[in-house]
Parts: structure tokens; C-alpha cells; sequence
């Protein structure tokens, strides 16, 4: 079977702004526990308030399940404000804590066993985690080949025309899975990379298009 444009375009893509702008280094974060806590109160925010949070919750020695487990909800709220919607967060990280203890007895470990596809059904279960946030725990905590899709791949593939009007996340994302090679090394660092590409030059609102490293790329599907 032949080499289709869209599957070239995907990869040329990628090449592009890996030479460009290099590897990013993401998920930052020394255990599991921190990626999914960071992709639970990361949502609706940017990488620096979660950040702040984060680093709140390592302060009070909470970056572990077993203080999660303890501690009062609101107390959570309190240390992760920073984040914003710090109290619907705080309940989704309880929900993760309680979903881990009920089916893999508290083990990350146990959690990472599982195949990709049931272990995403059970992450999409816990209320509050959406596909977007049960994406990146699949990938950046437990290595698994899942490609991570959000507002900033909409946009800049949108803006180069793979598409004309509002996608679904499946569809988008299998945009990728289907003209890329399963790799959970590539899947990291293409999504990173658009996130970096979304965040400094293909702003929602005046777009730094003459900077951009994608500016002079052009593709056929």
C-alpha cells in the first residue's frame, strides 16, 4: 500500500518543528502521581498556575496517594486555588484517588498493566476526566501509545486545512493514529510541540504567522 499525502503532510509536519524548535521536555514531573495530578488540574488553565498548585500540594506533602486519600477535600481546595475552578478540581482528584483505591487497590503499578483501550474506558468513567485529560495520563504517565489532541491541534491544523469545520476529538485524534507510526516517544513530542507552536505563534487571536515555523509549509491532501 502506497504512502497517502495526508500521511506525509502529518510527518512533514512533525519533522518541521522538531528541526525547528527541538525537543520540549514534557510531561514535567519526577513521579506518575505528579503527570496525573498535573493533567487533572491543568484543565481551563495554563501550565504555570497548575504549576503553582502543584508545587503547593509538594509544600504540604500531599504529592502522595496516601495523604490524598486523607485529606479533607476543601483542604485540597485551598492549596490548589492557584489552578482555578480549584474546587471542582479538588473533588476530580478526590474521584481519581477513589476510582485507583476501588479498582487497582492504590497501585499505579497495577494501573499501567492494563491495555490501553479498557484502561481509557476506566479513566473516561471517573468524573471529570475527559478524553483530552485521560489521553495525557495514558501517555505521559503509563508510556502508552495514545496521541493527545486539544484546542491548540484544532486550531493550527484547522488553519492549514486539514479540515473546514468544527471536529470531534475522536476523529481529530485519529487524524494521527491513523498516519503516524504508534510511537509513544514521537506521540509525546509532536503534542508538545503543538502545544508550544499554539501557545507562542498560532495565538487564537493575532497569530504571529510571519514567525512561525510552520509559515512556509504548504501540504496536498
Amino acid at each position: 500500500m502506497g504512502t497517502s499525502k495526508r500521511e506525509v503532510s502529518i510527518r512533514k509536519i512533525y519533522q518541521k518543528l522538531y528541526s525547528s524548535l527541538g525537543p520540549q521536555g514534557w510531561w514535567p514531573a519526577k513521579t506518575r502521581l505528579e503527570v496525573i495530578i498535573g493533567a487533572i488540574l491543568v484543565q481551563n488553565t495554563n501550565w504555570n498556575n497548575t504549576k503553582k498548585a502543584i508545587e503547593n500540594l509538594r509544600l504540604h506533602r500531599l504529592l502522595s496517594l496516601k495523604e490524598l486519600r486523607a485529606i479533607d477535600q476543601k483542604n485540597i481546595s485551598f492549596l490548589i486555588r492557584s489552578s482555578g475552578y480549584f474546587r471542582m478540581k479538588a473533588k476530580r482528584l478526590k474521584n481519581f484517588v477513589d476510582f485507583l483505591f476501588k479498582e487497582f487497590d492504590g497501585s499505579l503499578n497495577a494501573m499501567a498493566r492494563r491495555e490501553t483501550g479498557e484502561l481509557r474506558e476506566k479513566l473516561l468513567s471517573i468524573n471529570g476526566v475527559g478524553p483530552e485529560t485521560a489521553d495525557s495520563i495514558l501517555l505521559y504517565a503509563f508510556k502508552k501509545p495514545v496521541f493527545v489532541v486539544d484546542t491548540y491541534t484544532e486550531r493550527i491544523f484547522s488553519r492549514h486545512g486539514f479540515f473546514k469545520e468544527k471536529i470531534s476529538y475522536q476523529v481529530l485524534q485519529d487524524l494521527f493514529l491513523k498516519n503516524l507510526i504508534a510511537d509513544v516517544d514521537v506521540f509525546n513530542e509532536y503534542h508538545a510541540l503543538i502545544v508550544y507552536v499554539g501557545k507562542t505563534f498560532c495565538k487564537a487571536r493575532n497569530p504571529l504567522c510571519e514567525k512561525c515555523p510552520l509559515r512556509s509549509f504548504s501540504h496536498a491532501i
